[in-house]
């Protein structure tokens, strides 16, 4: 079995930063098969299949916001909302199912010069194999 679910918690808004940057979700809530490395933010599929990932944000509405799911160092789909003067508040997420190859590393990107909040919860990223091939 290969589960995890994993939240950024530290204490507050996470970024903007001046190049794009892999969000480290540093809390583990759950990390059946340890594929998930919270040092370096990246999940490496432990056996080839069907993997199920979402990631979700809170960010306030005051910078841009916006995440990317990579595989290996593709963009796959992302999630983002724009800076607004009158918007206090942005949430967003996405979700895919990814067939990867033993190693394939999945990650979630924030491109430069935005940012999320990392505190709450409100932060997540999480996955599960569906099917192994």
């Amino acid at each position: 079995m290969v589960v995890f679910s994993v939240k950024a918690e530290e204490g507050g808004a996470l970024g903007p930063f001046c190049s794009e940057t892999i969000l480290k979700y540093n809390t583990v809530i759950t990390n059946i098969g340890d594929a998930y490395n919270a040092a370096t933010g990246v999940f490496t599929a432990p056996i080839a299949g069907v993997y199920y990932f979402t990631f979700f944000y809170h960010a306030g509405g005051h910078q841009g916001a916006a995440l990317v799911l990579h595989k290996n160092n593709e963009a796959v789909v992302k999630t983002s909302d724009h800076k607004s003067s009158s918007d206090t508040a942005d949430n967003g997420g996405n979700a895919v199912f990814l067939k990867l190859e033993q190693g394939d590393k999945v990650s979630v990107r924030m491109p430069a010069g935005t940012h999320v909040w990392a505190s709450g919860g409100h932060t997540t990223f999480s996955g599960f194999l569906v099917n192994a091939c």
